[in-house]
């Protein structure tokens, strides 16, 4: 499974002042000569980034969980396909079973069993893709948890 990455370009990406920002903080660095407006921008610029950097990968699992939900509906259709292509041929056979005493209907019996076959088959596969779909962004969530305590000045989310 591969995992979301948030763009690196475009316009959800971080810039490189924002970056180096949340990156690696300076606990060293004195902010005493810092005026409180520019303090108040940092933490707004800060904010603003993280929550671009969370809803772009918001959007990137969400594309990830559509596309798995996408392939297990075009298994499904293929399953109905299928199905039709069952109810055809078992038409065909019981009609050419009743009138023609065996030959023709035990022909048309043997390939409707065989689309039969096929069509459990791709419903089994079809179902199994659907069971692995999860629609909720579990990234997005375990680091939007964090933002509170990042804002208290904890790190590394809840000890």
């Amino acid at each position: 499974m591969t995992v979301p990455t948030p763009p690196t370009s475009g316009a959800y990406a971080p810039d490189a002042a924002a970056t180096d920002r949340l990156g690696t903080p300076d606990r060293s660095a004195d902010v005493g000569d810092t005026s409180l407006g520019d303090l108040i921008g940092n933490v707004t610029r800060d904010l603003s980034t993280l929550m671009r950097q969370e809803l772009a990968l918001a959007q990137a699992e969400v594309k990830q969980e559509v596309s798995k939900s996408a392939k297990g509906a075009g298994l499904f259709a293929g399953a109905g396909v299928a199905g039709f292509f069952v109810l055809m041929f078992l038409s065909m056979a019981l009609y050419a079973g009743l009138s023609n005493v065996m030959d023709a209907g035990w022909a048309g019996l043997i390939v409707a069993v065989l689309w039969a076959i096929i069509a459990g088959a791709l419903f089994a596969v079809g179902r199994s893709k659907m069971q692995q779909v999860h629609p909720k962004p579990e990234r997005t969530v375990d680091t939007l948890s964090n933002v509170p305590d990042a804002l208290k000045g904890n790190r590394g989310g809840s000890a």
